[in-house]
């Protein structure tokens, strides 16, 4: 009896955490994902988007967190593809549908955190390229339940970043609270920052960007930024620079990941005001008693997903990207490392 040959697909996989200078991504040709549940379904990838917690993944910045589950791992997890097969399940989704996965790969669905629709905070959670195979190959498997419809508005290339920075920027600035003769400020612009500038000034507010380089400086006023007031590490400058073209801020939203800059921010927002974390940091010599809060913000759930990519159809909202082949993600993360990518890479299979 013959045996059926298996199909197999290109993709960066990692098998060793590693700096990024030693090329730890390698090329290899392994076997496609299969469907396994009722509801699952098989894309062919057509981007990629590539993320700094790629990077931090890859370099073992957060093994402390079990990041990742296990290796041999295939990172990225802001993808967009084309639906080639389904599962038996599978009720909404057809055939040739064009879909994207975000970092919330899939949650159980019965915790108390997904009945209540939050499931960005269940406890079984699992997450794209980190303990399940993301996006950097050919092809990918995923849930009809996890998966979000794309307009023909936005081509692959510019709808995979709405994935991750794009649903990471509209959770933390919807949590910040923006309104119409509100101030926000958004700490650190890049392929998250870009955006959330963009869907801030969508919720009337008035935005005051921060970043120490110029080209991120450049990249915030061409999104709109109302004033942008360069990052300094000293921060009574940094601050006084602040005050006197602004006064205190509303709000901030941070997506720089440096304990210096989450610490500035908190001392730009007003008594009373709202810090949001977009990142991972740590919180030193709060002031308690100007009552300010500090939340965290963690991507976000499959309804913020759908609200971002009809807020992005809606209002054009801009995506800048550079592109790049998949055999170059070792290539484009030490560019990314070095902060020489404007906005967002994304790899095209």
């Amino acid at each position: 009896m013959l045996s059926t040959m298996a199909e197999m697909m290109e993709a960066m996989v990692l098998t060793k955490l590693a700096l990024i200078e030693t090329r730890p991504l390698r090329l290899v040709s392994i076997e496609k994902p299969t469907i396994k549940e009722r509801t699952g379904l098989f894309l062919e990838i057509e981007a990629c988007g590539v993320c700094r917690s790629n990077l931090h993944l890859i370099e073992g910045d957060w093994k402390k967190h079990g990041v990742p589950s296990s290796l041999p791992v295939i990172p990225g997890h802001e993808v967009v593809g084309i639906v080639r097969k389904i599962g038996d399940g599978v009720k909404k989704v057809k055939i040739g549908d064009r879909v994207g996965i975000q970092p919330l790969f899939s949650s159980c669905l019965h915790c108390e955190y997904c009945i209540s629709r939050r499931e960005n905070l269940c406890e079984s959670a699992k997450i794209t390229g980190e303990s399940v195979h993301g996006g950097y190959a050919e092809y990918i498997s995923a849930l009809e339940e996890f998966v979000t419809p794309i307009p023909d508005s936005f081509d692959s290339s510019r709808a995979a970043p709405l994935f991750c920075p794009g649903i990471t920027a509209y959770k933390a600035v919807k949590t910040s609270e923006p309104t119409a003769g509100k101030t926000v400020g958004i700490f650190g612009i890049g392929g998250v920052g870009h955006l959330a500038i963009q869907i801030a000034k969508i919720y009337g507010a008035r935005v005051v960007a921060t970043s120490r380089t110029r080209k991120h400086i450049d990249l915030s006023k061409k999104v709109g930024a109302d004033n942008v007031i360069p990052y300094q590490e000293n921060e009574e400058q940094f601050l006084k620079n602040l005050k006197d073209e602004e006064g205190l801020l509303d709000s901030a939203v941070v997506f720089a990941p440096s304990d210096k800059v989450i610490n500035a921010a908190i001392r730009s927002v007003k008594r009373g005001g709202v810090i949001v974390l977009g990142v991972r940091g740590n919180v030193g010599n709060f002031p308690t008693f100007e009552e300010k809060i500090v939340k965290g913000s963690n991507i976000g759930t499959r309804k913020d997903m759908v609200d971002l990519i009809k807020m992005a159809s809606e209002y054009g909202l801009q995506v800048i990207i550079e592109t790049h082949r998949l055999a170059e993600a070792n290539e484009v993360l030490y560019r990314l490392k070095n902060s020489e990518v404007e906005a967002r890479a994304v790899l095209i299979p």
